[in-house]
C-alpha cells in the first residue's frame, strides 16, 4: 500500500507517477481507507459526450449498453470511457468516513459527487437499468471519494434526480456567469440540452435585457423549449458540425458575431463552429467532452482568429449551490428539469 494521498495517488495501479485522472487502471477495492469516504451508490449519471458514444457503439441495445459498462469498469476500475476519456458523476449514501477526515456530512446522508466517474474508484456488482433518453445507470455498487473530492449533500426541497441533472453540469453556468457581460452577444451551442438551458438561462441574466442571445439545437423539441423559457432571441435550428452553416446563420441574426460562444454539444467535430461566429476580440468556451485541443488551436490558427479559447473546467468556486439555485428562482426552469429528469 501506497501512502495516502489527497489526491488519490495511493490508488493508482498504473503507471506509477499518475493522477487517478489519467491513470489507466486504479484500484477499486472498496476499502475505505483513512482519507476517503466509501458511498453506497445508487445511480450513475454518465456524461453526455461518453453516454451518446456507448449508445451508438451498441445500437440502445440496452443489454450491450450494460455489458460495455461493465467492462469499463472491471477494466479500469472507474467509469472512464476509453473513447471520449470522460466519466460523469453519482449519487448514493454515505456508508464510511475516513478517521482522518472532518466533514460536515454523516454516514446514511445522500450525496451526489462533483468529480468525474474518470477518477473515481468505483465497483458495480449490478446495473439494474440504463435510462437511453437521462444518460442515467441505476446500479448496486460502491464508489471512493478522495479527501480532495468534492461534492454535495442532497438538498430537502429539490427532487433528488434534478439535483442530479443540473449538478452533473453545474460548472457550466457558474462559468457562465463569469464570461458573459452586460450587452453581449452570446452564442449558445447545445443550447436545448441540459448544460445548454443552464448556459443559456445564466447568459440570458448576465447580458441584460440589451443583450442578443443565440442559442443553436439540432431538435425541435428542443426549440420550443427554450422559446417556453423565453431566454433567447435567435434559436437556429441547424447542424453544429457544419461551421460554415453555423456562421451564415449568425453572421444573419449578429452581423458583428458574438462576444462570448459556450460549446456544450455532446458530439464531437464542432471546434470551427465555435470559433467562426466569433469576435477575434472574444472569448470561447468549450465545456463539451467532445472537443480535440487539436483541432480548435489549430482551426483557429489556420483562420487567423484570436478569441481567447477557455478549456471547461467543471469546477468553479460555489457551483453547485450557484446551480441549484438557478433552479430555485426559475418556476419555469425548474419545471423544465423536473419533466425532463425527474421521476416520472
Amino acid at each position: 500500500m501506497n501512502k495516502l494521498c489527497k489526491y488519490g495517488t495511493h490508488r493508482v495501479i498504473s503507471p506509477k507517477g499518475t493522477l487517478p485522472q489519467s491513470a489507466d487502471k486504479i484500484d477499486n477495492n472498496m476499502i475505505c481507507y483513512a482519507n476517503e469516504i466509501l458511498v453506497d451508490v445508487d445511480i450513475l449519471n454518465i456524461d453526455s459526450a461518453s453516454f451518446t458514444q456507448i449508445k451508438k457503439a451498441c445500437d440502445s441495445d440496452i443489454s450491450k449498453m450494460k455489458i460495455m459498462i461493465m467492462d469499463i469498469v472491471s477494466q479500469k476500475g472507474k467509469m472512464q470511457n476509453p473513447i471520449t476519456g470522460s466519466g460523469g458523476m453519482f449519487i448514493g449514501r454515505v456508508r464510511e468516513i475516513g478517521k482522518d477526515l472532518n466533514l460536515s456530512v454523516k454516514t446514511g446522508d445522500q450525496i451526489a459527487s462533483l468529480v468525474s466517474l474518470s477518477l473515481t474508484p468505483l465497483k458495480i456488482d449490478e446495473i439494474i437499468d440504463v435510462d437511453l433518453d437521462k444518460d442515467k445507470v441505476k446500479i448496486i455498487g460502491q464508489a471512493i471519494l478522495f479527501e480532495t473530492g468534492i461534492f454535495a449533500k442532497i438538498p430537502d426541497d429539490l427532487p433528488a434526480n434534478v439535483v442530479l441533472s443540473a449538478l452533473d453540469v453545474a460548472g457550466a453556468a457558474a462559468q457562465v456567469a463569469k464570461l458573459v457581460k452586460k450587452d453581449d452577444t452570446v452564442l449558445i451551442l447545445g443550447a436545448g440540452g441540459k448544460s445548454g438551458i443552464l448556459c443559456t438561462y445564466q447568459a440570458r441574466k448576465s447580458a441584460g435585457k440589451n443583450g442578443k442571445i443565440i442559442g443553436l439545437t439540432n431538435l425541435s423539441s428542443q426549440k420550443q423549449d427554450l422559446e417556453k423559457l423565453g431566454i433567447c432571441d435567435h434559436i437556429i435550428v441547424g447542424d453544429a458540425t457544419k461551421p460554415v452553416e453555423v456562421y451564415e446563420e449568425v453572421k444573419r441574426v449578429a452581423p458583428d458575431l458574438a462576444d462570448v460562444t459556450i460549446n456544450v454539444v455532446n458530439v464531437a467535430n464542432t471546434e470551427m463552429s465555435s470559433i467562426l461566429p466569433t469576435k477575434s476580440s472574444g472569448t470561447i468556451y468549450f465545456f463539451s467532452m467532445a472537443t480535440s485541443f487539436t483541432k480548435a488551436a489549430l482551426g483557429a490558427e489556420g483562420i487567423a482568429q484570436e478569441a481567447v479559447m477557455i478549456i471547461g473546467n467543471g469546477y468553479t468556486k460555489d457551483h453547485a449551490d450557484f446551480t441549484l439555485n438557478l433552479l430555485r428562482e426559475s418556476d419555469e426552469l425548474y419545471e423544465l428539469f423536473t419533466e425532463r429528469y425527474g421521476d416520472k
